[in-house]
């Protein structure tokens, strides 16, 4: 159940409640009142009774004389000595001593009754209207609040997918100051907060990347000058390593700008895989089921095809497949698959292969899902039921990427 009518049976609930209570109060109130009026109207019948049987000697005004219908409780009070009155179904009589007999007076109490039915309906329309009024209004203020709930949540879900414009506070807007506003304001202020921390991460990562590039190079240049040896191979292997490691740095951090654009050319898909595939993964298999034309770039494209069928090669196993299905590209390898922490968080940069497949820094599969943002394609990894892992690139057909 969601909080909007969450809100609305509770306020319903309370209405009913309270009218429910209210409705009570007032029918025995005045229930009670109609016994004490009609209790003390017969005792003064009575009293007139009384006076005029001392005078003549014989009851008058409708009293009784050892009247047979009268109530034996009251019969008994009355034989007592007291004056007493007792409500009797629809008869309110009243009984008092007399010589030796006892004078008594019934009056009918339908009238009474009656008014107290009206009472009763009027008490039930009165609580249906203040219930129904209740719901209401319930529903009005719970449809409200739950509105401005779904705006911030979707505000917040769209600066979780990284638009960092966009503040909750101006979804659910700033002129009710309640709860709702408050945790607007301070969801922004963690995403300011946040997003400031990430900037101030991005630039100290591509500065010392870039600062790494001037030693790199004259690090580059003296390993090429080292005369012919097994040392000399292992620094220059190295050194291209740790070179390849800072581009790759550099290049994270210009995706997380989310400035890089596309360059779009017409691209026949399956000519440019099966002619990249052979470069880059000379073993691998290729299957085009449907060829088609796609706008994209070119260059950007053959970046994904080099660090997925890379991470195919390093922590997969043969045969490597690849098939180009209309704008779809899917590449799978029978290694171990992705772990599942990969498959749920999604590519991280520096995260380490698994058990089975050490090593790596998580860049490759960074860069590409990077690459494949800015061409407005979509990179998803699974691990099919057959084993093994598949990563499957979604182009756009007619070109979607930021240009």
């Amino acid at each position: 159940m969601s909080l909007r009518w969450k809100i609305s049976a509770v306020i319903a609930l309370v209405s009913t409640a309270a009218a429910v209570a209210l409705s009570l109060t007032v029918h025995v109130a005045f229930a009670r009142r109609q016994a004490d009026e009609a209790r003390r109207l017969q005792t003064e019948r009575l009293d007139l009774v009384l006076r005029e049987y001392a005078r003549t000697g014989s009851p008058a005004f409708g009293g009784t004389l050892d009247d047979p219908r009268l109530p034996p409780e009251l019969r008994r009070a009355a034989a007592r000595g007291n004056h007493a009155t007792l409500l009797d179904g629809d008869t309110i009589w009243a009984a008092a001593p007399a010589g030796g007999s006892v004078i008594s007076l019934g009056s009918t109490y339908e009238g009474r009754r009656a008014q107290l039915a009206s009472l009763d309906r009027v008490l039930v329309l009165g609580s249906l209207a203040v219930v129904a009024c209740g719901t209401g209004a319930g529903v009005l203020i719970g449809a409200r609040l739950s509105s401005r709930l779904r705006r911030a949540a979707a505000a917040a879900r769209q600066v979780a997918d990284g638009e960092h414009g966009t503040r909750v506070g101006d979804a659910v807007g700033d002129r009710a100051r309640d709860e709702t506003a408050d945790l607007a304001r301070a969801v922004d202020a963690m995403a300011t907060a946040l997003q400031a921390r990430l900037d101030a991460e991005l630039r100290v990562t591509a500065d010392i990347a870039h600062e790494l590039r001037t030693p790199l190079t004259g690090l580059t240049t003296a390993a090429e000058l080292l005369p012919p040896s097994r040392p000399a191979e292992l620094v220059r292997d190295r050194v291209g390593a740790l070179r390849g490691l800072v581009e790759d740095v550099l290049e994270v951090a210009r995706l997380d700008t989310a400035t890089e654009r596309a360059d779009l050319s017409e691209v026949p898909l399956g000519a440019f895989t099966s002619r990249r595939v052979q470069a880059l993964a000379p073993g691998a298999e290729v299957t085009v089921r449907t060829d088609t034309v796609v706008a994209t770039d070119p260059l950007r494209l053959e970046r994904i095809l080099t660090n997925v069928l890379a991470n195919a090669t390093r922590h997969g196993a043969h045969p490597i497949e690849v098939e180009v299905d209309g704008p779809l590209i899917r590449i799978r390898d029978h290694g171990p698959g992705f772990p599942d922490d990969l498959l749920q968080e999604g590519p991280t940069r520096f995260r380490k292969g698994s058990d089975q497949t050490p090593g790596g820094h998580g860049l490759g599969l960074t860069i590409a899902m990077g690459q494949a943002a800015v061409l407005g394609a979509t990179l998803t990894l699974t691990n099919p039921p057959q084993g093994g892992a598949q990563v499957t690139l979604a182009l756009p057909p007619g070109g979607g990427g930021r240009s």
